[in-house]
């Protein structure tokens, strides 16, 4: 008898949204065992005068927010942003999916001592939202899986823009001297032509440190050279980058992050509104202003709908960009200190981003997926 092996290849994306989902799922296993202090304790280890902590979401996220900054650049340069006329319809969703989750939060929370945190439904997670859309199976057209990462790439715009406007400390003048004189630097060295990766990484850190001492959180410093970047050196950058933000980063930041004791949430009337104004935001309010937003522009002209694109597609990319997960993570980590209502929140987003994903999968496969008509 012979045995044949039929041999499946995962993609590398596949792969790093399961490992994204393993490193969370760790993490909350990992707080919640007994003796569950030894979580908080590792993360909490001294390294250069900072928590290991510290390092993950102010250091090595940096790098993550570089490849942001890379891939803006190269939508701006090639991509769904680089003509106004394809970009009016992507722009017009995101604002929508942005807009409608921070209200509905607002509406929820204010006056309350979670009113601090509306920025955190805003934000939708580029991979998982693209794993999500996949799942729902082949007969997803491609213009609504471009409609999906154009729109999550302006949502990076707009979470970014939230972060340095609303997020960031009071501005210091010493630290934007430090941080514009290593921008300048940088377009200095780009226009003399060097190309040392060591004077680059330097200059970086200067961005950086000045960021950090300006009170602007320094992962921006991120985005600001990502966008500097010429396109070219930015399309041989971003593959070499992003198995490390993928396989790396991320997961580390989910191991860092996603670790929330379910005892330490608290459960009173105003975490109540903080967890009601996540999932409402994301459940509800994602969809809800992507549909809206794309209506607008259909009914103003100012857009069409892109070939086999339908309304239930169009509901479908808003479900999927419910899902917050690591962008939402990261901007209530910025929202609210230390504590219980932090803790809440992460579970609100884990929670939500959790049933925004099973809908958009489900909804995908009802939209998309049609059995065979019978052959008469």
């Amino acid at each position: 008898m012979t045995f044949t092996r039929a041999t499946h290849a995962i993609s590398p994306a596949t792969a790093a949204n399961a490992l994204l989902a393993l490193a969370t799922i760790s993490a909350l296993a990992w707080a919640n065992a007994p003796g569950g202090g030894a979580y908080e304790e590792f993360w909490a280890v001294s390294a250069f005068a900072r928590d290991l902590r510290f390092w993950v979401n102010d250091g090595a996220m940096t790098v993550f927010f570089f490849a942001v900054g890379l891939e803006i650049r190269h939508e701006i340069h090639a991509g769904a942003l680089s003509d106004w006329r394809r970009a009016l319809l992507p722009l017009a969703a995101a604002a929508g999916g942005m807009l409608f989750p921070a209200l509905i939060y607002a509406a929820l929370n204010a006056g309350g001592a979670a009113a601090r945190g509306w920025g955190v439904p805003m934000a939708t997670d580029i991979a998982f939202a693209a794993a999500a859309l996949a799942a729902a199976g082949p007969g997803v057209p491609p213009a609504l899986r471009a409609l999906l990462l154009a729109l999550a790439v302006i949502d990076d715009i707009g979470a970014i823009a939230v972060i340095a406007a609303y997020y960031s400390a009071g501005i210091g003048a010493l630290g934007v001297a430090v941080a514009a004189a290593g921008t300048g630097a940088v377009v200095l060295a780009q226009r003399l032509g060097w190309r040392s990766p060591f004077v680059y990484v330097t200059l970086a850190a200067v961005v950086w440190r000045g960021a950090l001492i300006a009170g602007v959180h320094p992962t921006l410093a991120g985005v600001v050279l990502g966008l500097l970047t010429p396109a070219a050196s930015g399309r041989r950058v971003l593959p070499r980058l992003q198995p490390w933000v993928a396989f790396g980063i991320l997961p580390a930041f989910a191991l860092a992050n996603a670790g929330v004791r379910l005892d330490g949430a608290a459960w009173t009337a105003d975490s109540a509104r903080l967890v009601a104004g996540v999932a409402a935001g994301l459940i509800v309010g994602k969809p809800l202003g992507v549909v809206a937003a794309t209506a607008l522009a259909l009914a103003t002209k100012a857009a069409a709908l892109p070939p086999d694109t339908t309304w239930r597609g169009i509901g479908v990319v808003g479900m999927t960009a419910g899902i917050g997960f690591t962008m939402a993570v990261f901007v209530a980590q910025l929202a609210f200190p230390p504590g219980p209502l932090l803790a809440t929140a992460k579970l609100a987003v884990l929670a939500a981003s959790a049933t925004a994903a099973l809908l958009a999968v489900a909804g995908g496969r009802f939209a998309f997926c049609r059995p065979a008509a019978a052959k008469p």
